[in-house]
């Protein structure tokens, strides 16, 4: 009878929870779209290389379109998503009009800058797989995509005279193009070929793209190539040099059509050459079919989005729109460049990118790692690959290029995060441990931009120091306490990796190493406010200290939110000792030994009293990733609740659903990752297989597992839409109690049910030493 009861009580609240089944609905592609989001808001395929948008000429251009207003210059096919920095790719852009003035080839405008023009800001729509809008023109520009190919449909205005143009500008986003680009356009079909030459957003060296561009439309009238604001349908070949000023020379080729009935373009795409890309774009696009295109790109996100599902029970729309948005744009970056590469074999898995694993390892490959773990596989054997091509694991990559790394070697983090999970065959952990290695050991000669600078320094005195001695390679002299921490957590995640391997010496080794923070702790280093006398209340921060061992200085608010100096905080050469946030946030950057960290900080009523100060005076930012861990960090001082506290104190407050609705950049959907995991009611603590418990923002979610099939669920029970019943009483795993505050990712593979019962105080649930998460030094209290 018992049995019987709880088969029926189950069968009650499976009727009585509605799960969401069709999630594309809540995509909402245009959520960071201003404001400095730096989303890529067109039409993708997951991690495909072609993403087609509109590209505008606002300051906040990185990911192509901007809903800020501001003017369309073209519609490009190669863009990323959420960076900072420089505009990212924006290649090969095509600029449609409906006819020339006086039907005069040069009557249209060529350049950039003397082409743009405003849109329609209420035309502009967006869902997975396509993007449109008109300009002020009445053209009306649509895009979807397949894996390496763009196709657009141009609409021109009925009262529109003459022949319509459309042209392929050879220059790029940020006007980084090189010299020698160049560009052919058949007399007969109006096929266009060619390639050129652009450097990396933030990075080092050059990249080669290469394109083909087709046309269907009621017929060709004339083509040709154009060179700064002059055409000719005379010339067919152009090579162009970049010019003698800051911007190159405008050139490229155009297609002018025999009336202004709708053109489709299509844009295949490749970085090997332009016969691949024109034989990718036959293959993927044959038939220049935009439905067919776009329903296959529909179906591919749908199946994707499919593998988590929630009962919202009773929140509004908004909240799923924040969700699954926030979701879809976990799969904008990484790239899949597999097989269009000239790097590697056609056959071996390559990925691009990575940007920048600073942001990423903290919340979006970890959130792909339940959610889309094939794909996470290949983007792990992708790092190899760089690895075995490069010598070196990156921290930043993109367009076949290195990138600026900005603190430690975090694919490290990366690499470790998925063995302690995953543990998985298709992954050579041999050599994924020779290359972690290397990263504790070696010195490349450009720790610039991959490995780690000042490991002479680091073995010697066993910290970083400032204004280090490094004669073996360059790198910006500065972040010396951000280094060291993010080191120490690198080399404990080399130790586990170790560990798991059966290589106790080394396991030792790193695992003593990962204690190198504790050099730069000054223990009776106090902080006042800015610009104030008056004490903060709190003693112990780290500090910059010299070669000699003696102590330097640097205000522990110095690079906070709430400092307003403008003294550099990145990679300037004149930076200080932390990157993009201060010593204040990053004394709580130890996740690897928080008990004594606690014990170093006062305890853990002193600990909590630090974290509520870091939050309650501005101090962190939401909109900046090492804000992510602190604010759930209050379940290593046995106060879950306060983590679930917090949660509710920045979602939806800093992640609103519209366009200017994110806290910052998103990074290539590390944002969108940790908006995902902390409205799941999980917060990862990267390269540890643990996930810190807090209520899901729904009613219930469910996770499907990619690997095993099985689906984990988390359940609330006594849940309350208006968010006052916050607070987690007790807790049952497959229907036993349950009282640690974590749990591990087997709940996603053996597909466990987690529930939790809410109230709205706090109460005594995993508060105790046993059930906190783990620690690699003994909790003291």
């Amino acid at each position: 009878m018992g049995r019987f009861l709880h088969l029926v009580s189950l069968a009650n609240i499976a009727v009585a929870q509605q799960f969401v089944t069709d999630p594309l609905r809540y995509v909402d592609q245009l959520i960071g779209s201003s404001n400095g989001g730096n989303v890529f808001a067109g039409a993708s395929l997951p991690y495909g290389l072609a993403k087609a948008v509109a590209d505008t000429d606002s300051d906040s251009n990185q990911g192509g379109f901007t809903s800020d207003g501001t003017n369309i210059t073209g519609f490009s096919s190669m863009h990323d998503g959420g960076t900072g920095g420089k505009p990212s790719l924006g290649l090969f852009s095509l600029f449609p009009y409906a006819s020339c003035t006086n039907d005069e080839v040069d009557g249209c405008s060529f350049p950039k800058s003397a082409r743009k023009i405003p849109y329609r800001n209420q035309s502009v729509q967006a869902s997975p797989g396509y993007f449109s809008l008109e300009l002020n023109s009445g053209v009306r520009g649509e895009m979807t995509t397949a894996q390496h190919t763009s196709l657009f449909r141009f609409t021109f205005p009925s009262n529109g005279g003459g022949s319509s143009l459309i042209l392929l500008d050879l220059t790029d986003l940020s006007d980084s193009r090189q010299d020698n680009a160049s560009i052919s356009v058949n007399p007969a079909s109006g096929r266009m070929t060619g390639e050129a030459r652009f450097e990396p957003s933030f990075g080092q060296g050059t990249y080669v793209a290469y394109f083909c561009a087709d046309f269907q439309s009621s017929g060709i009238r004339d083509n040709g190539i154009f060179v700064n604001n002059r055409g000719s349908t005379d010339v067919k070949d152009l090579k162009i040099s970049r010019g003698i000023n800051a911007s190159p020379l405008p050139g490229g080729a155009f297609v002018r059509f025999k009336d202004s009935s709708p053109v489709l373009a299509r844009v295949g795409l490749s970085y090997k050459s332009s016969e691949q890309a024109c034989q990718l774009a036959e293959a993927e696009i044959p038939d220049f079919n935009f439905n067919t295109t776009q329903t296959r790109a529909v179906n591919q996100w749908g199946h994707k989005m499919s593998t988590i599902s929630v009962s919202p029970g009773g929140v509004n729309d908004s909240m799923l729109k924040n969700f699954y948005s926030g979701i879809y744009r976990t799969m904008i970056n990484p790239q899949n460049y597999t097989g269009v590469n000239p790097v590697v074999s056609e056959s071996t898995i390559y990925f691009d990118s990575y940007y920048c694993i600073w942001d990423l390892f903290r919340s979006q490959m970890p959130f792909l790692t339940i959610f889309d773990t094939p794909a996470l596989i290949e983007m792990l054997q992708g790092l190899l690959t760089l690895y075995k091509v490069q010598g070196w694991l990156p921290d930043c990559h993109m367009s076949l290029n290195k990138g600026y790394t900005q603190g430690g070697s975090n694919a490290d983090v990366v690499m470790a995060d998925a063995y302690k999970k995953l543990k998985t065959e298709a992954i050579d952990w041999t050599l994924v441990y020779e290359a972690v290695k290397k990263d504790a050991e070696v010195e490349p000669y450009d720790w610039c931009c991959q490995g780690r600078g000042g490991l002479d320094s680091w073995k010697r005195l066993n910290y970083i120091p400032a204004q280090d001695f490094d004669y073996k390679g360059f790198g910006t002299m500065t972040r010396t306490i951000s280094r060291t921490l993010e080191y120490s957590y690198n080399d404990f995640c080399v130790s586990e990796i170790a560990k798991g391997l059966n290589n106790q010496g080394d396991a030792e080794k790193y695992q003593r190493t990962s204690g190198y923070w504790t050099n730069l702790f000054k223990h009776d280093q106090k902080s006042l406010l800015l610009n104030s006398s008056t004490d903060t209340g709190f003693t112990g921060f780290f500090q910059p200290k010299y070669l000699n061992q003696t102590w330097g200085f640097q205000d522990p608010l110095a690079c906070s939110n709430i400092d307003n100096s403008g003294a550099p905080c990145s990679l300037q050469a004149t930076a200080g000792e932390t990157f993009e946030s201060s010593i204040w946030e990053y004394t709580f950057y130890v996740p690897h030994d928080q008990a004594r960290l606690i014990t170093y900080l006062g305890g853990p009523q002193t600990f909590v009293r630090r974290l509520d100060y870091l939050h309650a005076h501005n101090i962190t930012y939401i909109g900046n990733e090492p804000a992510f861990l602190t604010v759930t960090q209050y379940h290593y001082a046995g106060r879950p609740a306060l983590s679930a506290k917090r949660t509710h104190f920045y979602i939806p407050a800093y992640f609103d659903p519209t366009n200017g609705g994110l806290p910052g950049n998103d990074d290539s959907g590390t944002m969108g990752a940790y908006l995902a995991f902390t409205m799941m009611g999980l917060n990862v603590v990267p390269g540890q297989d643990v996930y810190l418990i807090t209520p899901p923002f729904f009613e219930s979610v469910r996770i499907k597992s990619p690997v095993t099939g099985k689906t984990a669920t988390i359940r609330n029970e006594g849940f309350d839409a208006s968010y006052q019943a916050i607070y987690i009483q007790r807790a049952t795993l497959d229907g036993r109690e349950y009282s640690k505050n974590w749990i591990d990712h087997s709940f996603f593979t053996e597909g466990k049910e987690l529930v939790l019962h809410l109230g709205r105080n706090e109460s005594s649930w995993g508060t105790a030493v046993q059930d906190l998460p783990p620690s690699l030094s003994r909790y003291q209290f």
